[in-house]
């Protein structure tokens, strides 16, 4: 929907998590009965949450859970663990540095350059007994290492950036041709960042076989504090999953859309699969994790740019199992843990079998939707009031 800004001018109305809620259908389905596995490149992943490129959330300990529990872990081969081969003393440091000289030290840090022959050591490291490797590469990383990354066995590459277009421009050369390199290799290649139509179809016809949908909703990301760019996930989502629609009705060919940040309850989760996402990617909701990294600090991928930071360390006040965010048995009320459980009753209600039955779900505008009758919850904190 569109508005007059001025004569000239029209603005769109863009909605966020908040702004919306699911409307049951009139069947209901026992949530033991529903599927919410996804496809990508011809492999079936149980899991529809995966576990964001940030180095404060993924390494390669993670990246082999979310493999045993049938997802995926992107391990950021732009970061630490393929720039230092013992990685746990840069973390230490990270952890330990106060908040005001963080940024400098990131920056510092990640100027050791990205070596070919840690990529190679981290991918065989997470393949080790039969488990899949999603990692992830900037641009222009992926000019340099896709070749290396494919030799060395991955299963998903992801080319991630504030925003990846096809038609980006530079006079200092060196320009990535999308299209040209995915034909190249013969792994799944996920496309991101886009937030609307006309981009997620060009990365739809460049080849993509997946494509992340946000800018700057993650809890560490300040892209739009700092750049004013992006538009809400609900709005983002469902305007790329209609260029998925239209790409699969126009070649046969169905590329997977996958809201990226902005999540950190089942809800949220919910929300984004009922707008038209196959899966989801997160990151901040791990960070509390024992098994994360740099536990209890997470930060963007972002941050450590030497000129413009866009992003900050947070740290998170939940330390919680990986497996009970993920499957539960939620010992909270705020659906922070058990995120499959929460997807899968959300499914029930809305009576679909399957996720891509879920995308019918009808959506509806409910500004009041998360505070209507939660005083207590809220001026208690707890709850959905937290």
């Amino acid at each position: 929907m569109e508005f007059m800004l001025s004569k000239n001018r029209k603005v769109k109305l863009a909605l966020g998590f908040n702004d919306v809620s699911l409307v049951p259908s009139l069947s209901t389905i026992d949530p033991v009965d529903t599927d919410v596995s996804f496809e990508l490149g011809g492999t079936r992943y149980e899991l529809p949450i995966i576990a964001a490129a940030m180095d404060g959330v993924v390494d390669v300990r993670i990246a082999r859970l979310f493999s045993e529990f049938g997802g995926l872990g992107v391990l950021n081969l732009e970061g630490i663990y393929c720039r230092y081969d013992d990685y746990d003393e840069i973390l230490k440091k990270i952890v330990e540095s106060d908040d005001e000289r963080v940024t400098g030290l990131f920056q510092k840090l990640y100027q050791q350059p990205v070596l070919p022959e840690l990529i190679e050591k981290r991918i065989v490291e997470i393949k080790s007994g039969g488990l899949k490797a999603a990692v992830s590469l900037t641009p222009a990383g992926a000019l340099k290492f896709a070749e290396v990354v494919e030799q060395a066995g991955a299963d998903v590459l992801v080319i991630q950036s504030t925003v990846v277009s096809t038609q980006h421009r530079s006079k200092s050369g060196g320009v990535l041709d999308v299209a040209k390199l995915i034909s190249g290799l013969t792994i799944p290649v996920i496309l991101g960042n886009c937030v609307t139509y006309d981009v997620a179809y060009a990365q739809m016809e460049a080849g993509a076989a997946g494509i992340l949908v946000g800018i700057g909703p993650g809890q560490a990301c300040t892209t739009r504090g700092v750049t004013g760019v992006g538009i809400p996930q609900i709005t983002a989502t469902a305007d790329c999953a209609a260029a998925r629609d239209d790409y699969f009705e126009k070649t046969g060919r169905y590329v997977n859309v996958i809201t990226d940040g902005g999540m950190r309850q089942g809800g949220q989760i919910c929300k984004a699969l009922a707008a038209g996402a196959d899966a989801i990617m997160t990151g901040s909701i791990f960070a509390g994790c024992p098994e994360s990294p740099a536990a209890p600090y997470h930060w963007g991928m972002a941050t450590p740019d030497p000129n413009l930071p866009r992003g900050t360390r947070v740290k998170s006040s939940v330390s919680v199992p990986l497996k009970q965010v993920l499957f539960g048995p939620s010992s909270v009320t705020d659906g922070t843990q058990n995120l499959v459980g929460a997807i899968k009753s959300a499914m029930g209600l809305c009576g679909a079998e399957t996720i891509r039955e879920f995308h019918e779900t009808q959506i509806a505008v409910s500004l009041s939707f998360m505070t209507e009758g939660k005083q207590l919850q809220m001026s208690q904190r707890v709850g959905m009031g937290k």
